[in-house]
């Protein structure tokens, strides 16, 4: 692709790729493609499934490790419910008992809130920055699609109540609005596929002019089945800056029809002039 603008960093363009200069709404995923406040968060589910998953004769802990974690991440993206149901399936499926997948859901939710305490106090308290917190180059990009006139759009499978306090912590609201949508305990009434549908709906807009981000397969996948740009944002969460792509997430990104992969939004002016170059 020929750009006027150079890029400085990693950026990768799958021949599916071309310009779209009608887009005029685009959709973000939240943890992970914006907000680092919830870093780490596998370091907390696999070993809670480690510890709930009945083990199998000679099977080891390592063994049932990578199990725990190929359904976690294979899940990425969806609401957290859903890999509580995967959780409660495996122990089915080893003679155990499991318990209701939203007991699952909130213990998780209580072990993870221990990890990032420090961290919304810290933001809520004025001591941390909340740009420590964002995506390298988020805000920049968020502040070039505005200036745009482009409507922005946030669909998270973290639970609402939670995306929108922790979108207030990261002044990521002003460029939302009311568009800010998570997942419900009735986990039927909300998924990203929904909030794709009603954006077109709504807008009476057909999937070509709708522009997606994340680094979750579920907004990629759903956003290219209406004929959507997709840009996967296969960032390092914990070397965040780091401009190096996370080789798992880029490879499953680019496994379900990723138009566009970087490592996080270091190179937003050239890459925004690529896609709506006329």
């Amino acid at each position: 692709m020929e750009s006027t603008a150079a890029f400085h960093g990693l950026v990768e363009f799958t021949p599916a790729f071309a310009p779209r200069p009608a887009i005029s709404h685009v959709l973000f995923d939240f943890d992970g493609t914006l907000s680092l406040i919830r870093e780490g968060w596998p370091e907390i589910m696999v070993p809670m499934f480690v510890e709930m998953l009945p083990a199998l004769p000679h099977e080891s802990v390592e063994a049932r490790r990578q199990l725990c974690f190929e359904d976690i991440m294979r899940l990425n993206g969806k609401q957290t419910i859903y890999q509580m149901m995967q959780l409660a399936e495996r122990i089915r499926e080893r003679d155990g008992q499991p318990r209701d997948p939203l007991w699952y859901k909130h213990e998780y939710l209580r072990r993870l809130e221990e990890r990032i305490r420090h961290r919304c106090e810290g933001l809520r308290a004025g001591a941390m920055r909340p740009d420590d917190f964002l995506v390298f180059g988020a805000r920049t990009l968020l502040d070039r699609l505005q200036q745009r006139g482009l409507t922005l759009y946030l669909a998270s499978g973290t639970d609402e109540q939670f995306v929108k306090a922790e979108s207030e912590l990261l002044d990521l609201s002003r460029y939302f609005g009311r568009h800010i949508y998570g997942a419900q305990d009735d986990y039927k009434q909300f998924s990203k596929k929904m909030v794709i549908e009603r954006i077109l709906r709504e807008n009476r807009i057909s999937g070509k002019q709708l522009l997606a981000f994340g680094d979750g397969y579920v907004e990629i996948q759903n956003t290219k089945e209406v004929g959507g740009l997709a840009v996967a944002v296969a960032s390092d969460e914990a070397h965040n800056g780091s401009g190096r792509f996370d080789e798992w997430k880029r490879q499953r990104l680019l496994g379900v029809g990723a138009d566009v992969v970087i490592p996080d939004f270091r190179d937003a002016a050239p890459l925004l002039e690529g896609i709506f170059r006329n």
